[in-house]
C-alpha cells in the first residue's frame, strides 16, 4: 500500500503540473515555456533563465508560481515521510486516490474549449482591473494588438542612418514611436529625435511592425 500511495501522489505531482501549465498558457504563456516554468519551481531546482522573468513580471503568474513554490516544499516532505514509512499501515490510499481522481478531472475541465476561453477572458480582466499599469507586463500593457511590435534595432557600421537625426528619419504620420536611444549606459529620451545616430546605438521603437518593417528593413536584415 505505501508503493501504491507514493505512485498515487506522483500522479497528483503530475496533475498539478499540468494544471498550473494551462494557467500559465491562458495568461498567454508559450506552453513549453510555462510547463518548464512550472517543473522548475516545483522541484526548487532553482534553474534561472531569461524566460523566468516572464513569471516574475507578471503579477498573476507570480501568485501561482509562489503555490508551486510551497506546494512542491510539502510535496519533497510528503514522498520522504511514504518512504520511511513504507512498511506501515498508516497510508490513507483510498483518500489520495479520491483527490487524484479530482484533479485529473479539474485538468479535462480546464482544456475545455468553453472553460479556456472564459479563463482567458477572466484573468485579462483582472490584470486590467486590480493591478498599475506599470506593473502590467510589456506584452499586456504596449502589445494589444496583432500589429503592435517593439523593435531594439542596432545601427551598425554600414547603416545608412548614421548622422541622421531620428526626427528626420520618420515622418510624422507614420505609425513609428521612438522609445528611447540605448548608447553605452547613457539612455537618450528626452532628446531622442534630435539626436545624431552613431554606430552602436540601439534604438527602441514601438509601433505598427509593418510601418517598422518598411522603415527599417525585414526583419532578416535586423540585428538587435
Amino acid at each position: 500500500m505505501g508503493v501504491l500511495f507514493i505512485l498515487i501522489y506522483l500522479g497528483i505531482i503530475l496533475a498539478v503540473i499540468e494544471i498550473n501549465t494551462l494557467l500559465f498558457t491562458y495568461t498567454g504563456l508559450d506552453k513549453h515555456i510555462a510547463r518548464f516554468q512550472v517543473i522548475s519551481m516545483l522541484t526548487g531546482t532553482g534553474f534561472t533563465t531569461g524566460e523566468s522573468e516572464l513569471i516574475i513580471d507578471h503579477p498573476i503568474r507570480r501568485r501561482v508560481g509562489a503555490f508551486l513554490i510551497l506546494f512542491g516544499a510539502f510535496s519533497l516532505a510528503v514522498i520522504i515521510s511514504a518512504i520511511s514509512n513504507l512498511l506501515s499501515d498508516e497510508f490513507y490510499t483510498k483518500n489520495i486516490s479520491i483527490v487524484a481522481a479530482a484533479l485529473i478531472m479539474i485538468i479535462f475541465i480546464l482544456k475545455t474549449p468553453y472553460v479556456k476561453k472564459l479563463l482567458s477572458s477572466k484573468l485579462e480582466h483582472e490584470l486590467e482591473e486590480h493591478y498599475d499599469f506599470r506593473d502590467l507586463p510589456i506584452r499586456d500593457a504596449l502589445l494589444t494588438d496583432e500589429s503592435d511590435h517593439i523593435l531594439n534595432y542596432f545601427i551598425d557600421s554600414s547603416s545608412e542612418f548614421i548622422g541622421k537625426e531620428l526626427g528626420d528619419v520618420i515622418e510624422e504620420d507614420e505609425d513609428i514611436l521612438v522609445l528611447y536611444i540605448q548608447r553605452g549606459d547613457l539612455k537618450i529620451r528626452k532628446n531622442r529625435l534630435v539626436t545624431e545616430i552613431q554606430e552602436g546605438d540601439h534604438i527602441i521603437l514601438y509601433g505598427d511592425e509593418n510601418a517598422i518593417e518598411r522603415k527599417f528593413g525585414p526583419k532578416e536584415d535586423r540585428q538587435k
